[in-house]
């Protein structure tokens, strides 16, 4: 196979065909079309690429698919993207057991003190709050969760995880950094610690 150089760079004299894998260490630069599987690929080409490893970018990258439709995989069915993705569409899940949420890492815990008024801070977008040991009541008792993952436009969601009296549970304030959590009994009286779980949904309002 007949090669020039120029500046480290690999000029092939004629055309080469590859009957293997191919690993390159470094950056490659075509000035004229790529054949892959009898299919050439010159300006203006649809790749449609299939990613069966790991696939790391580095600097400023930018990946056009706009004009193909496929799927996105590794070999172990998982991805992990490394920064914020913002995506100009909608973003689903076809899992029946998967679904849309936040994973190991994203969450935290809080207990209260002193009362059922006393404000608790955890700066996580989900978690649980366990309430301080008290006899429940159907009065109302509102306490401050102070949470800087927290905007003012967010949609906070609490519900009951754990805890003998069932509580009706409501978010009766959101601010930039904080929400309050106002609830009482449907008529028990035992004293507990029950807990709540709590999610930040973000939102905006433009």
């Amino acid at each position: 196979m007949g090669a020039a150089s120029s500046g480290g760079a690999f000029l092939p004299a004629q055309a080469q065909h590859f009957k293997s894998n191919v690993t390159i260490d470094g950056n490659v630069t075509v000035a004229g079309t790529i054949a892959v599987a009898g299919t050439t690929l010159g300006s203006g080409a649809v790749i449609t690429p299939q990613i069966t490893d790991g696939l790391t970018a580095t600097g400023s990258t930018s990946n056009d698919f706009s004009g193909s439709t496929g799927t996105f995989k590794t070999s172990s069915g998982a991805n992990t993207l490394e920064g914020a993705v913002t995506a100009v569409s909608s973003v689903k899940s076809t899992s029946a057991t998967g679904g849309v949420g936040y994973g190991t890492g994203a969450g935290g815990a809080v207990t209260q003190a002193t009362d059922r008024t006393t404000g608790v801070t955890v700066n996580k977008v989900c978690g649980a709050i366990t309430l301080v040991s008290a006899a429940g009541s159907a009065t109302p008792a509102s306490f401050t969760v102070t949470n800087s993952t927290v905007a003012a436009t967010d949609v906070v969601v609490v519900n009951q995880k754990s805890g003998t009296d069932l509580y009706e549970i409501f978010v009766t304030a959101v601010a930039a950094g904080s929400f309050q959590i106002t609830s009482f009994t449907t008529g028990g009286t035992t004293t507990e610690q029950p807990v709540f779980n709590f999610a930040v949904i973000k939102a905006v309002a433009a």
